[in-house]
């Protein structure tokens, strides 16, 4: 069977909902029409065993033992195919259910992956998670049904053959009589689609509201706004719980038709069915396969149904994938990218140089300032001019730039699974890094060290430890250019020091950025760039220079211990 995830996902049709499911569907042929292939076998294996069970009962009736026989060892035949041929279609069902769905998940998060920084902006939390939950399921079972509806289309064609071979009336009742069931509950799918979609966008909203006041509580709390978000979750949800009723109420409808229009028509079989045996116009048997067919009916009537249903659901989570695919970065590559050079790092927009080889510090009168010229000097400010020895970066290709620059700041998190993948694949560099972050002592308290599985954010870890890891991370990957937002402003004064001593080492002869007002980090740096209330490098030069020449700059740096 197939291996998931895939190796490559392929390059997804995202001009609507409708064109991304038949790209789905075309990627999958392979294991779809193995599928509808084994659930046509099925279902007329299924479909033919009245026309056994009449001609057994026929047998009967004239006391032909052969024919009696034939008609026994038919049924036992059919039986032995359709047991077979439903194991294999299951099978082949399951793996297009997850070949699906983990096809959506993959391309969901290559997408989300080169978004980058814009993703947040333009993507609520909520829809990229409603993806990879309940939209996996809805495509996945879009490809499941097929299976089932191709061998109900089959066996419903095979009983009109055989019921027109014994009554032309009967025959014409199943030929007309299906379309117009199909046509019936169709009209209940188009409310049924808009609801749903609506329930849909108000559902994402909701779980994104949820992420936002789960990972800002404790600033919730800590400015008494509890009662207010709360309150407005509370009025989201209502909304949301009233959009579900209402797509409720369609379904209970769609249910309903597909248990009673089906029996009707099964009624209405029988009921013919019954009258012609009366006026001798089929034989016993013909009227005991009658019967039986009227019963199997329900089964390929309601797959049809089911079928309709689950690609409506597969169409709103389809839409959803496919607003999510269009959304377009806010940095591309340019149509001729410039080669990427070492050398000086220049943000014109402040006047903030980083000399190659060299660790400059950027102390900002506000800290916003400084993590501003990091997202430009990374280029993960859209409107950076940045120059990387006198190229733009924006004139770089954007995996050019994220191999030569990383910033690594405290929004950050730490992935789930074993700390050592976490760190990185060279042992060397992995324990210098931890050394230099003062992270060593972590490592060694934990279970397994470097084998230790770690919890989704690092959950497992203090703040400060969390930080300590993610700093070590960064180093861990030695890029020519480490830019640093605030790396210790949640460790001890101690630990701080360590990491002061250590850090240049580490990153001696490579270009090296911090955004931090800790002096302790500030006098290990080669340069530092003070940077005023106006967001524009105001002095520059060691830390105890500045001490010495720039006020603002010692008040900057010195406010905590001044207060």
């Amino acid at each position: 069977m197939k291996r998931l995830p895939l190796d490559d996902p392929g390059e997804p049709d995202s001009r609507s909902a409708a064109r991304y499911l038949l790209w789905v569907l075309r990627n999958q042929l392979p294991t779809i029409l193995p599928g509808i292939a084994l659930g046509i076998v099925w279902m007329v294996s299924q479909a033919l065993v009245p026309a056994a069970l009449g001609a057994g009962v026929d047998a009967l009736t004239t006391h032909d033992r052969t024919a009696l026989l034939g008609a026994g060892g038919a049924l036992l035949g059919l039986g032995i195919i359709t047991a077979v041929s439903g194991v294999m279609r299951h099978r082949f069902a399951v793996t297009n259910f997850l070949g699906a769905g983990f096809r959506t998940v993959q391309v969901t998060a290559r997408q989300a992956t080169r978004l980058g920084a814009t993703l947040p902006k333009k993507v609520a939390a909520g829809e990229v998670v409603s993806i990879g939950t309940t939209d996996f399921d809805h495509i996945g079972y879009s490809m499941d049904v097929s299976a089932r509806a191709g061998g109900a289309v089959v066996a419903i064609i095979v009983v009109a053959v055989l019921l027109l071979d014994v009554s032309v009336p009967l025959g014409l009742v199943v030929v007309l009589g299906v379309p117009l069931l199909v046509a019936v509950v169709g009209v209940l799918l188009k409310p049924l689609h808009q609801r749903r979609r609506a329930q849909r966008d108000l559902a994402g909203t909701l779980t994104g509201r949820a992420a936002d006041i789960v990972s800002g509580l404790r600033i919730l709390r800590g400015i008494g706004g509890e009662d207010v978000v709360s309150g407005r979750y509370r009025t989201e949800s209502q909304q949301v719980r009233t959009a579900s009723i209402g797509v409720a109420k369609v379904e209970t409808l769609l249910e309903g038709a597909q248990i009673l229009l089906p029996g009707l028509f099964v009624a209405l079989v029988t009921w013919l069915g019954a009258r012609f045996a009366v006026a001798g116009k089929i034989s016993p048997g013909e009227l005991v396969a009658f019967y039986a067919y009227a019963a199997f009916l329900v089964s390929p009537l309601r797959t049809l149904t089911e079928f309709a249903e689950k690609v409506t659901r597969g169409l709103v989570a389809a839409g959803r994938v496919v607003t999510l695919l269009r959304v377009e970065p806010e940095l591309s590559d340019p149509a001729k990218p410039a080669p990427l050079t070492g050398g000086d790092l220049k943000d014109p927009g402040s006047g903030f140089v980083a000399a190659h080889g060299r660790l400059t510090a950027i102390a900002a009168a506000r800290p916003e300032d400084a993590a501003a010229i990091a997202d430009r000097i990374g280029l993960l400010d859209p409107a950076s001019e940045a120059r990387l020895l006198g190229v733009p970066l924006r004139n770089m290709t954007i995996e050019d730039v994220r191999s030569h620059i990383v910033v690594a700041d405290n929004d950050d998190r730490l992935f789930r699974g074993r700390l050592r993948d976490e760190l990185g694949d060279q042992p060397a560099a992995v324990l210098s890094a931890l050394d230099a972050a003062a992270a060593r002592d972590i490592v060694d308290a934990l279970p397994d060290g470097l084998d230790t599985e770690i919890a989704e954010r690092g959950r497992d870890f203090s703040g400060g430890q969390q930080q300590r890891l993610r700093l070590a991370r960064a180093v861990a990957l030695d890029p020519p250019v480490l830019v640093l937002v605030e790396p210790t402003s949640a460790v001890d004064t101690h630990t701080e020091a360590l990491i002061a001593r250590d850090l240049p080492a580490v990153r001696a002869g490579r270009t090296t950025v911090v955004c931090t007002t800790s002096p302790l980090l500030l006098d290990r740096a080669d340069t530092v760039a003070f940077v005023d209330t106006a967001g524009r490098v105001a002095a520059t030069g060691t830390h105890r220079e500045l001490l010495d020449t720039c006020p603002a700059y010692a008040a900057t740096v010195t406010r905590e211990e001044d207060t």
